[in-house]
């Protein structure tokens, strides 16, 4: 009897020191991902059976929806916690040009600061990589890439003019197959496939499904699951926070045959898709002819396809749709893989498990195939939640939640300070934490807005937030207003594929109003631009185009800058492969063999080869 106290205390203790041991995270963060997952009801034929189980063990948010819908901007904002419209990050510009953003924390770093060690791979953000975690694996990987001996192609299955149009990112998708019996009738070598970043290419080898070298996804889901199984060798009692990128669905669509085999183009259906449905949008009037991504891409990419195709819309848009459920597959595969991983090293027990992607993507809805638009497509994520001992498992939430509320809700599962900024230049966090909707999905109250926004990326040499489009998705409706003043909405309790714009019927005019008003009541004021110099644009143009500086002084004089615009682009470029070469020779001295102080191609592409992990 005298032992039970004891005994009692120290179930407490016990009971304390497990309360106090700090949750790890893994975040898995996919790339025009949108709802075509089991259980989402994007796409009826969608097999993503790994995803479902991570499901049925979490909460699901079925109106989650991102904050801008394209890569760059989109991660911007949910790494930081900070909506585009408070930073002024609506494009592709260096986050680190950004002052808020600049200045305040992303989650990455924030948790490294607070006692956890953060590993990353892939791509989780966009232009910020290893700076920002503790350890970093592998850097975003955009293949496999054809190669014809001299450059990137389109996969030989996709027809012109589409391949064209579009090239060897948007403009391509098929099956990754074996290539090298074949010849390219331009170059007359055998064609092989490269993989890897927009600068760093590497040699992917292909013989068969037994004998081939991994995808990025698949060295990245190698990385982390290496890294999962070495921290629990280790003993460690340091939590982690584990990001891991994968690209696909991104294009190119391009995976193993394996995949497309899951989808046979003669049983495979269509989306939903009313005709005419995009009569009544308005998209298409704030083009803008500085940057085709920001103006009616998505409008354009479809008609290219069709035309290849020779007008058969559905034959055009199984193809791109098998290639892109294809590839959905093979992330499944990838995410089930991890989630192996997690269960068998027991981390499992005491590790968040987040599931997402940057926005979604438009399979013909509309006559759009693209992102960037301000319907549920584009701005739809998928949006699982897993935290032992608190999610439900197996729920929805519907109610519209938004990437903006992760950051908040880590800090709050988590218990970490929420002030996030590195100084005064740096902005609060916007969203708000999701934690009351994973205890109870049905009636959680929590302290953030009824609606997600979501703005719209356009390419500007400067950005006044009063000056954008943006939607508005709430739990029964959706309100888009275009930067023209146009404005569309849907009664989405009734109209679930947003067919029917009632902002053009008067009898839905009190409606308009009133949400019309909750927008501008949210959006700033306009913020007059501040006047540049002309040193500024100078600078500019030195930062795209650093072989402009042809004395190598390191800076751009006005003279070089007018002789390099008079330049051919054919010299332009040779003139920067010639740059980034003599950078990487600085970096890799070795590289040069013959030791005549100078590297030369085939040096440079040798010691590249060598230094490429093999499979």
């Amino acid at each position: 009897m005298k032992l039970r106290p004891l005994f009692l205390l120290l179930s407490f203790m016990l009971g304390l020191l497990a309360w106090a041991k700090k949750p790890n995270v893994l975040l898995i963060v996919c790339d025009d991902l949108n709802d075509y997952i089991e259980t989402m009801g994007g796409h009826p034929q969608s097999k993503t059976p790994h995803i479902k189980k991570l499901i049925e063990s979490g909460v699901s948010f079925t109106q989650a929806h991102c904050n801008i819908p394209i890569c760059n901007p989109s991660r911007a904002s949910f790494a930081t916690g900070i909506y585009p419209h408070t930073s002024q990050q609506f494009g592709f510009e260096d986050w680190d040009k950004n002052e808020i953003l600049q200045n305040s924390r992303t989650m990455m770093a924030h948790f490294s600061s607070h006692g956890y060690h953060t590993l990353g791979t892939g791509k989780v953000m966009h232009n910020r990589d290893h700076q920002e975690w503790d350890e970093y694996g592998h850097p975003s990987d955009y293949g496999p890439f054809l190669f014809d001996g001299k450059d990137k192609i389109p996969h030989l299955n996709v027809p012109s003019p589409f391949r064209d149009d579009f090239g060897i990112i948007d403009g391509t998708y098929g099956p990754l197959e074996k290539v090298s019996h074949k010849k390219s009738p331009t170059t007359g070598k055998h064609y092989s496939w490269k993989t890897g970043g927009w600068r760093s290419q590497r040699e992917l080898k292909y013989e068969s499904e037994e004998d081939r070298d991994p995808t990025g996804d698949e060295l990245n889901a190698q990385w982390a699951i290496q890294r999962l199984k070495q921290l629990a060798d280790s003993k460690d009692d340091k939590p982690f926070f584990m990001g891991v990128g994968f690209v696909r669905p991104h294009t190119p669509l391009i995976v193993p045959q394996e995949y497309f085999d899951r989808f046979p183009l003669d049983a495979l259906e269509l989306p939903l898709i009313k005709k005419g449905d995009a009569e009544d949008t308005f998209k298409h009037t704030v083009t803008s002819k500085e940057d085709d991504r920001s103006g009616d891409r998505g409008t354009k990419m479809y008609d290219s396809l069709v035309t290849s195709y020779g007008g058969d819309r559905v034959l055009a848009l199984k193809k791109f749709v098998q290639a892109y459920l294809a590839s959905v597959a093979s992330v499944d595969d990838l995410v089930g893989e991890l989630l192996q991983a997690l269960e068998e090293t027991g981390f499992n027990k005491n590790t968040i498990v987040i599931f997402t992607s940057d926005h979604g993507w438009g399979n013909g809805e509309k006559d759009y195939v693209y992102k960037n638009s301000l319907w549920q497509e584009s701005t739809r994520v998928p949006l699982i939640v897993r935290v032992p001992g608190v999610s439900q498992a197996g729920k929805e939430c519907k109610r519209p939640v938004s990437l903006i509320d992760l950051y908040p809700t880590l800090l709050d599962l988590c218990g970490l300070p929420t002030s996030t900024q590195k100084n005064e230049k740096g902005r609060p966090l916007d969203g708000f934490s999701m934690k009351p909707f994973l205890k109870n999905p049905e009636k959680g109250k929590w302290k953030g807005p009824d609606y997600a926004l979501t703005a719209l990326y356009k390419w500007a040499q400067y950005y006044d937030p009063a000056k954008q489009s943006y939607s508005m998705r709430f739990e029964d409706w959706r309100y888009v207003r275009y930067e023209n003043g146009r404005e569309e909405l849907y009664h989405t309790a009734k109209d679930d594929h947003e067919w029917n714009n009632l902002a053009l019927d008067p009898s839905f005019s009190e409606q308009l109003t009133g949400f019309r008003k909750q927008l501008l009541s949210v959006i700033p004021e306009s913020i007059p631009e501040k006047p540049k110099s002309n040193d500024y644009w100078k600078d500019q143009y030195f930062k795209k185009n650093p072989s402009a500086d042809s004395n190598s002084d390191g800076s751009l004089s006005w003279a070089e800058l007018t002789a390099h615009k008079k330049m051919p682009e054919k010299e332009k470029k040779a003139m920067q492969s010639e740059l980034w070469k003599t950078s990487y020779f600085k970096k890799n001295p070795t590289a040069d063999t013959n030791q005549d102080g100078k590297l030369s191609w085939p040096e440079f592409h040798a010691h590249k080869q060598s230094a490429t992990p093999k499979k």
